[in-house]
C-alpha cells in the first residue's frame, strides 16, 4: 500500500499555517493525516533550535533568558501535538494510529535530550540554589520550583551512561504505552451483541433506542447492539432480564486486552512495570510508587494505603451485605443459582426499588443530555458568573461534535468549550478533559480552547440522548474539569488550567458533581423529553433517597483498583510476570468479594498503562474526594449552594489558580483549614459501617 503523500509546504500545510478562523481554533476541516509527520518535523526543530539558543546563551541566567524562555518555546509543538492527540482518543483511523506509533517514539525521542541537558539542568539549578535572592512574585518562584523539579525528576542529574540508558527506557515506554491503547481500541471495536427481538427482554425503550444509533454508527442500520463502551455496558446489566447474555457482556467486558489475541496487553504490562522500575531505581528509589508519590499530595506509597484501607474495610462490609440481601432476592423469586458479578447490577436495582421504590430507567426520560448541558452551563454562571453561547462557525472534527463561546462576567471572551458526547468505533472508551489551547498571559492574553469527550449513547431516529444518573454525574464531572482550564488565570502555560498535582486535579471536577444532584437544580433542569413536565416532586426525592445505596459495591470496584495499581508500583516487577496471577494474588489478600470485579482490570487499565500520569496515581480520585466532600460542605454551611462569597473563594483559590500554588495552601485559604477525613465516608454513606467495624 503506498504511503500517503506528505505535506511539508507551510503554506498549504494547515497545521504550519496561522489559523484564520475564529478564536485562531484548530482548522479541522482542512487537516488530513498525511500533513500531521511534516508539521512535527518542524515543530521539533524549531523546538531544538529554541532549547539551544537557551542552553548556549552566553548571558549569566537569570529567570528572564532560562526560565521564561522554556515557557516560551515549543509552541508549535504544543500546537500540532494537541491537534493529534485529540484525533488519536475521540476521532482516530488507521492512518493516524500508524502515525501514532511513530510520533509517540520521535516524541520520546525528542525530549529525553532536553529532560536530561546537563547545561541547561545546571542554569536551572544555579536559579533555584539563589531563588531567595531574586526578587521572584510567588508564581514565578513557583515555576522555577515546578521546573526543577521536573528536570531533577526526568534525570538532567544523572552520569551520561544513566541517562542513556533513561532515555531508551523512556522510549520502549513510549511505543509500549501507544501499543496498549491501541490494542484497546481494537478489542472494543471487533466486538459487539447484536440483539434479536428476544435479546431485548427487561430492555427500557431508551436502552433500545441507543442500541440501534450504535448499530447505525456501525453500518448496520435498522438492527441494535451492545458495544463495549462501558455507557452501552451498564445499562445493559442493570435492565436486561436475558441472564445468559447479560454473562456473555459482562465476560467480554472484563475480557478486553486479555484474549490471547493480537490485542493482549498481558506482555505489555509486564514490559512497563520492569521499565518503570529500573528508571525508579535510576533514579535512586526503591520503587516507582515511591519515585510517583513524592511528586504529589500524597508523598507516600504509605500514606496513600492508609486511605485506601480506611475506606475498604466499611466499603467491603456494606457491598457484602447488599450481597446477602440480593441472594436473598433470588431465592425469594424461585432462582436456584448464586449471585454472579454478571447479576450484580440487575439485582442491586431490584433491591434498590424495593427499598427506595427507585430505579434509573424511572429518572433517565428526564436526564436529556441537552438539558443537563444547560444545567452544567446554569451552575457555572450562577457560581462564577460566566455565560456560555452556541457557534456554528468553529470548525470540529466529527459532526456530532459542539462548541460554545464562553463569556466571563464582563461580557469578554473567555474561551471556546468544545463537547464531543457520543460513543462511536473511532473514539477511546471512557470519559476525559483536554484542551487544544492552554490559557496563559505571558504574550498577550492567549485564551483556552476545552474539549470534554464522553461516551454517551445516542438517541435513535434523531431523538434526545437520555442519559442515566451515571452518565448525567459523568458530564458535570468533565464539565468540572473543564472550568478548570476555562477559568485559569495564570501568567505561565506551565501552570495553566489542569497543571497541578494528580491527587488535587480531581477535586474541581468531582466538586462539579455535587451541582448536579442537588434538588435546586433537578427541579429546573430535569424535564421530561416529551412531555417537557418537570420532575415529579415524589420521584426526586426517591431519587435523592436511593443516591448512596450500592455505594459498598462502588466503593469495593474502585479502591480495589487503586490497591492492584499501587501494589504493581510498590512490589517487584517481578513479581507481576504473570499478570493474571498477580491480580488474583491482591485481590484475595484484600479478601475481594467473587461478585464484584475490578472497575479497570490490569489489561484494560488505561488510567496506568497507557501513560504514566496515572501510574501509582489511581487513589487520586478518592484523595481528591476527602477535599470535594469538605469543599461542597461550604457552600451547605453558608445556606446556599451558590452562595457568592464562598463561589469567589472557590474561583480566586480553587479554579483559577491553576498550579500556581501549592493544592495545601490552595485548599486551606479556600476553606480556611485542613480537609475533614470523615467528609468522604459520610459522602458515601459509609460513615456508620466505619463506625460500627
Amino acid at each position: 500500500m503506498s504511503e500517503p503523500r506528505q505535506i511539508t509546504d507551510s503554506e498549504t500545510n494547515p497545521l504550519l499555517k496561522a489559523w484564520v478562523t475564529p478564536f485562531a481554533a484548530p482548522p479541522f476541516d482542512e487537516i488530513k493525516p498525511e500533513h500531521f509527520l511534516p508539521a512535527f518535523e518542524q515543530a521539533f526543530a524549531d523546538h531544538s533550535a529554541e532549547i539551544a539558543a537557551i542552553t548556549n546563551d552566553p548571558a549569566a541566567p537569570d529567570f528572564a533568558n532560562t526560565i521564561t524562555a522554556l515557557e516560551r518555546s515549543g509552541k508549535l509543538l504544543s500546537k500540532v501535538a494537541a491537534v493529534f492527540y485529540d484525533l488519536v482518543s475521540a476521532h482516530s483511523n488507521p492512518a493516524i494510529l500508524e502515525i501514532d506509533k511513530e510520533v509517540s517514539l520521535r516524541m520520546a525521542r525528542h525530549w529525553n535530550p532536553i529532560m536530561m541537558n546537563a547545561v541547561l539542568f545546571g542554569r536551572i539549578a544555579h536559579l533555584h540554589e539563589n531563588r531567595a535572592s531574586l526578587g521572584l512574585t510567588p508564581e514565578q518562584l513557583r515555576l522555577l520550583e515546578r521546573t526543577y523539579t521536573r528536570f531533577h525528576r526526568s534525570g538532567a542529574g544523572l552520569s551520561d551512561e544513566a541517562k542513556t540508558r533513561m532515555a531508551e527506557i523512556n522510549e520502549r515506554l513510549a511505543q509500549l504505552g501507544t501499543g496498549f491503547s491501541h490494542h484497546l481500541l481494537g478489542d472494543e471495536q471487533d466486538w459487539f451483541l447484536e440483539l434479536g427481538e428476544a435479546d431485548r427482554q427487561g430492555l427500557p425503550e431508551s436502552l433500545i433506542a441507543g442500541a440501534k444509533a450504535a448499530a447505525e454508527e456501525r453500518g448496520m442500520a435498522g438492527k441494535a447492539i451492545v458495544t463495549l463502551s462501558r455507557s452501552s455496558v451498564e445499562p445493559f446489566l442493570k435492565s436486561s432480564a436475558r441472564r445468559d447474555l447479560r454473562e456473555k457482556v459482562y465476560k467480554a467486558f472484563i475480557a478486553r486486552g486479555d484474549n490471547g489475541n493480537a490485542n493482549d496487553n498481558n506482555a505489555t504490562i509486564v514490559q512497563v512495570l520492569k521499565l518503570r522500575e529500573e528508571s525508579a531505581k535510576l533514579l535512586g528509589y526503591p520503587t516507582f510508587a515511591a519515585y510517583r508519590l513524592e511528586d504529589s499530595m500524597a508523598k507516600t506509597p504509605e500514606a496513600v494505603r492508609s486511605l485506601l484501607e480506611r475506606v475498604w474495610k466499611p466499603a467491603r462490609a456494606r457491598a457484602l451485605a447488599d450481597r446477602d440481601d440480593m441472594q436473598a432476592l433470588i431465592t425469594e423469586e424461585g432462582g436456584n443459582f448464586k449471585l454472579a458479578a454478571w447479576d450484580w447490577r440487575f439485582y442491586a436495582e431490584k433491591l434498590r426499588l424495593q427499598r427506595a421504590n427507585f430505579d434509573d430507567a424511572a429518572i433517565k426520560p428526564y436526564l436529556a443530555l441537552d438539558n443537563m448541558i444547560a444545567a452544567a452551563f446554569d451552575c457555572a454562571t450562577r457560581l462564577f458568573g460566566v455565560t456560555f453561547e452556541e457557534r456554528k462557525d468553529v470548525p470540529v472534527w466529527h459532526p456530532d461534535v459542539r462548541v460554545w463561546e464562553m463569556k466571563g462576567r464582563d461580557g469578554k471572551h473567555k474561551a471556546l468549550f468544545y463537547g464531543d458526547y457520543f460513543a462511536r468505533p473511532s473514539k477511546r472508551s471512557g470519559a476525559w478533559m483536554t484542551s487544544l489551547r492552554d490559557q496563559q498571559k505571558l504574550d498577550g492574553d492567549v485564551a483556552p480552547l476545552i474539549l470534554n469527550i464522553c461516551n454517551f449513547t445516542k438517541g435513535a431516529d434523531g431523538g434526545p440522548s437520555l442519559l442515566s444518573p451515571d452518565d448525567a454525574r459523568t458530564l458535570f464531572h468533565e464539565f468540572g474539569h473543564g472550568l478548570h482550564g476555562m477559568l485559569s488565570n495564570v501568567t505561565y502555560p506551565s501552570l495553566s488550567g489542569t497543571a497541578v498535582f494528580t491527587d488535587f486535579v480531581e477535586l474541581p471536577s468531582q466538586l462539579y458533581e455535587h451541582w448536579q444532584e442537588r434538588p435546586e437544580v433537578l427541579q429546573k433542569f430535569a424535564r421530561h423529553y416529551q412531555t417537557v413536565e418537570p420532575l415529579p416532586d415524589d420521584l426526586l426525592q426517591r431519587f435523592l433517597a436511593a443516591r448512596k445505596f450500592n455505594q459498598g459495591f462502588a466503593t469495593v470496584e474502585f479502591v480495589s483498583s487503586a490497591l492492584v495499581d499501587l501494589e504493581f508500583h510498590t512490589q517487584p516487577a517481578s513479581a507481576a510476570e504473570d499478570v493474571r496471577a498477580f491480580e488474583r494474588r491482591e485481590l484475595e489478600k484484600i479478601g475481594m468479594p467473587e461478585e464484584i470485579a475490578l472497575r479497570h482490570r490490569p489489561t484494560q487499565f488505561g488510567h496506568i498503562f497507557t501513560g504514566d500520569h496515572y501510574a501509582a496515581g489511581y487513589y487520586s480520585y478518592m484523595w481528591s474526594e476527602v477535599m470535594d466532600a469538605d469543599a461542597f460542605g461550604a457552600f451547605e454551611e453558608a445556606g446556599d449552594i451558590f452562595d457568592p462569597a464562598v463561589a469567589k473563594r472557590l474561583h480566586d483559590d480553587i479554579y483559577s489558580s491553576g498550579g500556581s500554588v501549592d493544592p495545601e495552601a490552595a485548599y486551606e485559604a479556600f476553606r480556611g483549614r485542613p480537609p475533614e477525613p470523615d467528609a468522604l465516608l459520610r459522602r458515601r454513606g459509609l460513615l456508620d459501617t466505619a463506625k460500627a467495624a
